[in-house]
């Protein structure tokens, strides 16, 4: 299984790389191949700068080795070495009328003590982070998620779609980072659904990635915006960097494990502003998002 998911991201990375850069018209990806003392690598790879993005990465890792004390007391497990791999990606737009978007699927395996698989699972997501609202772009986000889901079951997507709300939210500020969309963790094989059931719905998102998320930046990419509002996006970011730094798991694994810091840091935002106590004008469209942010909404009928 281990050799077909690194396959796979491996095909995806490149995938999406060329659509967005054909998309931005301007920048290229920059790659960095890196090795992990520990055990394993990866190919990272950075846009910047661009006539549409900002900054984003699109990278991709497999690493192994011995599971830190750290993890194994996480995952209630003793002197276990794992396998990881996954794709990882963040965008960040330069126009506050396009969304951030977020996503990432990815691998795992627990040993025992004699090198046989003692567990192993699925996990991922794909979400969306507007600074203005557009509902229709909300729609078509998560209507492509619900279609890959259902390829599946119809149970999916809104089970896996309230785990996102849950997870994807900055509970100091009492409101969600984004729109929502999927996240799922933990996909063991079951009486009810195999391994390779689990794989082929993990890439099956995977694959809808672009159509969920292309069709709306080249709506929004040539919208004129203010000064106000790109002031708005990057006190937007400032919670997308609270989300990453204070709650996100991945971001600890990376950090608990010896993981490659530039690679774990890419999803932050280059250029963020903090305002003491900022809240937006009411009746306003930065009071729109931020009502829809508190009160997840269900965007698929």
């Amino acid at each position: 299984m281990k050799e077909n998911f690194v396959k796979y991201i491996r095909t995806l990375q490149d995938q999406i790389t060329q659509t967005l850069e054909k998309l931005d018209g301007k920048a290229k990806f920059h790659e960095d191949l890196w090795e992990r003392a520990e055990g394993g690598g990866g190919r990272t790879r950075v846009i910047e700068n661009g006539d549409v993005f900002e900054k984003g990465g699109v990278n991709i890792s497999e690493v192994h080795g011995h599971l830190p004390e750290s993890m194994q007391q996480y995952f209630g497990v003793e002197d276990s070495n794992f396998f990881a791999c996954g794709l990882s990606l963040v965008i960040h737009p330069k126009s506050p009328m396009v969304p951030t978007v977020h996503a990432n699927w990815r691998y795992f395996e627990l040993y025992d003590s004699n090198g046989n698989v003692s567990t192993q699972w699925f996990g991922g997501g794909q979400d969306l982070t507007p600074y203005y609202l557009f509902e229709e772009d909300a729609t078509h986000f998560h209507n492509v998620c619900k279609l890959a889901c259902d390829r599946l079951s119809p149970e999916f997507y809104p089970l896996f779609k309230q785990k996102c709300d849950d997870y994807f939210y900055n509970s100091h500020r009492h409101e969600a980072r984004g729109i929502g969309g999927l996240f799922f963790d933990y996909l063991k094989p079951t009486s009810e659904m195999s391994l390779e059931q689990w794989y082929d719905f993990v890439t099956g998102v995977g694959d809808s990635f672009l159509d969920a998320y292309v069709p709306i930046v080249e709506k929004r990419k040539d919208l004129k915006y203010s000064k106000e509002q790109r002031n708005w996006q990057e006190i937007r970011r400032g919670r997308y960097v609270e989300f990453n730094l204070v709650h996100d798991k991945g971001t600890l694994f990376g950090l608990k494990t010896n993981g490659r810091i530039e690679s774990i840091l890419m999803s932050l935002p280059p250029h963020v502003q903090w305002h003491y106590n900022y809240s937006p004008d009411p009746g306003s469209e930065e009071e729109k998002l931020i009502d829809v942010l508190r009160n997840p909404k269900n965007w698929v009928n």
